[in-house]
């Protein structure tokens, strides 16, 4: 009875969720010296990344500890194309629970991102893990280059999508209170979610990924933020982390910082060959905890 329930509840969203979907049309001009800083993120990243796998390892599979619901649907219209997303929640949710924007690292939306959604969809969250790939998914460093390329030289696609995925989690899916959270390129686009919603979102999650010195940027900014590194990362350096914390103490906004003694870039990603267990539970822990204290879930225990 729960599961039909929630698959009677799944096909109502699919429904809205085609109804409501528009293209945001406001379109910025793009900043020269962000791109610029980008694209040398890219650079980092591929570096980084040169001897990894696309393909999950069977660490990324760990089963979510409570039964969930899960479905693709669209949640956005970007260039007169759906763009759809992993949307999953407990399966004995009665009432619209707090949700997560989950943003997929530079491989794209593969099994270990869902995997992952399903993990935090088992915490009591509903969670929406975005696609800012168009539905592709890279296959080798070199592929998942090209696409984060992709979005670096056209960053108005990603904010109309994450614009529409926090609307589209409001006003369709219902979320009392939304939350960001990513994952090296996925990381930055987490931050750029809360830089997006600097009033609205409720918190933002940011592993090891691109962040900003830029006081005029980070002004506004009114999102609690949890930023996990790695102290050996090479492409999201120890010095440009230090300068965020910096700006944002000066700033005056709520933030947490950690950065974790011999991890490297991706320490939480099992596919890569940085993975560190250890370091990859203990900032899952401390995730879970800036997640319940800001989005209002009770704790099991």
């Amino acid at each position: 009875m729960i599961v039909n329930h929630s698959r009677a509840l799944i096909r109502g969203l699919v429904i809205a969720s085609i109804a409501s979907v528009l293209v945001a049309c406001d379109r910025v001009a793009p900043d020269a010296e962000k791109q610029e800083a980008d694209r040398r993120t890219v650079d980092a990243m591929s570096h980084e990344h040169a001897g990894d796998e696309a393909t999950p390892s069977p660490a990324a599979s760990v089963a979510p500890q409570r039964t969930i619901v899960s479905e693709t649907l669209p949640y956005a219209e970007v260039d007169e194309q759906l763009v759809r997303g992993y949307f999953v929640f407990p399966a004995d949710m009665v009432d619209p629970l707090p949700a997560i924007i989950v943003i997929h690292e530079w491989w794209g939306l593969n099994d270990g991102v869902r995997a992952m959604a399903d993990r935090l969809a088992a915490e009591g969250y509903i969670v929406l893990a975005v696609d800012l790939f168009g539905g592709s998914i890279a296959a080798d460093p070199a592929e998942a280059r090209n696409l984060m390329l992709g979005v670096v030289e056209n960053p108005d696609d990603a904010n109309s999508n994450l614009r529409q995925a926090y609307e589209w989690l409001e006003n369709t899916a219902g979320a009392p209170r939304i939350a960001s959270l990513g994952w090296c390129f996925g990381g930055g686009w987490s931050l750029n979610t809360a830089l997006l919603f600097p009033d609205e979102l409720d918190a933002s999650v940011i592993y090891y990924g691109q962040v900003t010195s830029d006081e005029t940027a980070l002004q506004p900014l009114n999102v609690p933020l949890l930023g996990l590194f790695g102290e050996d990362d090479r492409g999201i350096t120890v010095e440009s982390v230090n300068a965020f914390a910096a700006a944002l103490e000066k700033l005056g906004k709520n933030y947490e910082i950690e950065i974790y003694p011999n991890a490297r870039h991706a320490f939480a990603n099992p596919t890569g060959n940085n993975y560190n267990p250890a370091v990859a539970e203990a900032a899952w822990q401390r995730t879970l905890g800036f997640l319940r204290l800001h989005l209002a879930i009770e704790s099991d225990g």
